[in-house]
């Protein structure tokens, strides 16, 4: 059966037709996204049309499709970028041509689910820290050549996109995305005709085409039900990530679920593990059960079987965050699904129950992965012990440590998250293949041997890349939103690259408590404008449905008619993982204030650190487990009921600790003007963190823990 591979040849082709001979390897480099964590790979496309590629959201293969034959003939002539093509190409080929990790059959893969994918800002199937989390999985596996297969839906609208005005209001609006424009293959049965699956969902039997996006050595497979086969409503599945309409999401799931199995069953890949990222895939081991039933084996066998294949991992630890439906609505949505797969519906339901008995209650997809895993966990040690206490009611009369639910924490893809000054400083003093022992402490020793001089030339080249970025960023955001001329004016000379820079990123939620950094305007004028002055810059999305979270948003708005506001806080609209990159590699200070414990991770404060960032956290989520005293700031972790009492004990905190050590180990300069114990600071983090908090570390105990038998 054809898994796409021989489709992702024929695109690359196509496209190569179109280009000079010369060119002809960035045809088939666009296919495949390795190019983008490899150094060197970004700029071989930017050089054919610097300004198109940036408005092609960096899309390698929407590049070359519209770059102007001027720009490929002047390319073409380039010897020098023919070079370079060419080191980037061989680095490719051999990257792929490596043997497989040992321990893992290739012919009996992990499969990975999970709704959204970071891979690339150019693949918009993703909304924020579970998706880029789930890109890093996929990058580190293909480098460490694990055989991993993953399966997503194509959004042929994506996440929303966002846009604040001038009162400070949030507005949403979704932008169409054409996968033949992508650097994604349609995968192609007999006859080169679209190789599709059906699964009933409702009243329907709905439709799905397959497309292979290409991550280095992981193809990720994601479902279309944009296809003429299907009613509008259908089709509609399939249209944007996180739909509002319950009947729509619930829709996904099953699609996700049932429907990503179906799809590596026609794609002739048989999963070794399957491992469920988050509960929308819950239904993945029901269809699972299915294929054994028919098979001749009972119910009872063939859901111990596909719990035998299954491993899953929470994410949330919030309530909202964890989906739930009447169970009419369930039945009425797999109804003839699990009917066509010989399994009664009540019993699925009952599976996503906290107390299966109880008929009133809703399905809960985690509740229903949950039961049916071999093994579950959180994404830190104390999201591990908060999920314990949530879902022990589905372990009657075992005590909250016995509860089966461990934790592996996340990590990020060094390669992707790491600046380029950084990453040349790390390359001269780590030693030759550095990256590839990412997750052992004594590749790191040897940052104390880098001279103070060299560390902080590489802070403040990246904390400039980060001024000049914002500046033209915030610009042009305040033109749009209509601001005031004088505001618009500031943005031009607001971020100064040699001031203390703290950043603030992430979805934004009521319990991020954004509102912390502005709780009294009299603090925080004076510490934007005083004789050690800081600027912040901001970025964030909230849920369209979240009308709190948009009000603090317009609440920070509100202070922007002081003029020192204007030139020293900026809010970046719109936030991806390309603006995501800008700001963990330029702030000197990545801040995280949650009210615990609701932070399950923090994967951000991660990338901030390898780029030599310093953390100033509540001790929730990575934080609790990695915060020493010596390697950054933090902020109590205890649990209050009394969030108005807590938010004002915890604002008052970090604006001490701000001011009285933030602040002066910044400023604090020896002889040569260098901060020596900020350096210090810098070089701790780094030492301690670096190797705990990678995606090489993750994965290493996914494979060596849950994914182990495999």
């Amino acid at each position: 059966m054809n898994d796409g591979r021989e489709d992702v040849r024929r695109a690359a082709d196509e496209l190569a037709e179109r280009l000079p001979d010369a060119l002809t390897p960035l045809a088939r480099l666009a296919y495949n996204y390795r190019w983008s964590w490899l150094p060197g790979g970004p700029e071989v496309f930017r050089a054919i049309d610097a300004q198109r590629f940036v408005l092609a959201n960096q899309n390698p293969v929407r590049l070359l499709q519209e770059a102007p034959n001027g720009a490929l003939r002047r390319a073409a002539a380039d010897d020098a970028l023919l070079e370079r093509i060419a080191v980037v190409e061989a680095q490719v080929k051999a990257d792929l041509e490596r043997p497989h990790y040992p321990s893992i059959d290739p012919a009996r893969p992990v499969a990975f689910l999970c709704a959204e994918y970071g891979v690339h800002v150019s693949l918009p199937v993703y909304s924020g820290g579970l998706g880029a989390l789930a890109g890093d999985l996929l990058k580190e596996a293909s480098d460490c050549a694990v055989p991993l297969v993953a399966v997503g839906l194509m959004y042929r609208k994506g996440y929303f996109r966002q846009r604040i005005d001038a009162g400070g209001w949030q507005h949403e609006y979704w932008v169409d995305t054409d996968p033949q424009r992508l650097p994604a293959s349609l995968v192609t049965g007999p006859g080169e005709e679209p190789l599709t699956i059906e699964v009933p969902i409702y009243d329907s039997r709905v439709t799905a085409q397959i497309w292979r996006v290409d991550v280095g050595r992981v193809p990720l497979f994601l479902l279309d039900t944009d296809v003429p086969e299907n009613g509008l409503v259908d089709r509609w599945i399939t249209g944007r990530l996180y739909e509002a309409d319950e009947r729509t999401r619930l829709a996904q799931y099953v699609l996700l679920g049932a429907g990503g199995v179906r799809a590596l069953t026609a794609l002739g890949v048989e999963p070794g593990v399957v491992h469920l990222n988050e509960g929308h895939a819950a239904l993945a081991p029901v269809q699972l059960a299915g294929q054994e039933l028919r098979s001749g084996h009972p119910l009872a066998e063939g859901l111990a079987g596909a719990r035998e294949r299954t491993v899953f991992t929470t994410h949330t630890p919030v309530p909202a965050g964890n989906d739930t439906y009447p169970p009419e609505q369930v039945q009425e949505a797999i109804g003839d699904l699990v009917r066509e797969l010989g399994i009664d519906a009540d019993e699925v339901i009952a599976l996503g129950r906290t107390t299966p008995e109880d008929e009133e209650e809703p399905f809960g997809v985690t509740q229903a992965a949950l039961r049916m895993s071999r093994a579950a966990n959180g994404v830190s040690r104390r999201h591990g012990q908060v999920a314990r206490e949530m879902w022990q009611e589905l372990w009657p009369g075992l005590d909250i440590d016995e509860v089966p639910i461990g934790y592996v924490t996340n990590g990020v893809h060094v390669p992707t998250w790491i600046g380029t000054p950084m990453r040349e400083l790390l390359d001269r003093h780590l030693g030759e293949g550095w990256m590839t022992r990412a997750a052992e402490p004594d590749t790191w020793a040897a940052v104390d041997g880098i001279p103070d001089a060299e560390l902080w030339e590489a802070r403040c080249r990246q904390r400039a890349q980060l001024v000049d970025e914002v500046r033209a960023r915030s610009t042009t955001d305040r033109l749009l939103r209509g601001d005031v001329r004088e505001y618009v004016e500031a943005a031009q000379k607001a971020f100064d690259p040699e001031i203390l820079t703290l950043g603030f990123a992430r979805r934004v939620a009521t319990y991020k408590r954004l509102q912390l950094l502005t709780s009294d305007p009299e603090w925080t004028a004076e510490l934007l404008g005083g004789d050690r002055p800081v600027q912040v810059v901001l970025a964030g999305k909230a849920h369209p449905r979240d009308e709190e979270a948009k009000r603090v948003l317009q609440r920070l708005f509100g202070m922007k008619t002081a003029k020192i506001v204007g030139e020293r806080v900026v809010f970046l609209d719109d936030y991806d993982l390309a603006t995501a990159a800008w700001l963990v590699r330029g702030c000197d200070v990545w801040l995280n204030v949650p009210r615990p414990p609701l932070e399950a991770s923090g994967t951000s404060g991660m990338k901030s650190v390898i780029n030599g960032g310093l953390q100033l956290s509540v001790l929730d989520g990575w934080w609790a487990e990695g915060f020493d005293g010596k390697n950054g700031w933090a902020l109590s972790g205890g649990v209050d009921e009394d969030h108005r009492a807590q938010d004002a004990r915890d604002a008052e905190a970090l604006h001490r600790t701000v001011d009285e050590e933030v602040v002066p180990a910044f400023y604090t300069r020896d002889e040569q003007g260098l901060p020596t114990a900020w350096l210090t600071r810098v070089r701790e983090s780094l030492k301690t963190l670096a190797p705990r908090f990678s995606a090489t570390r993750m994965l290493s105990e996914y494979l060596s823990g849950p994914y182990r038998g495999a």
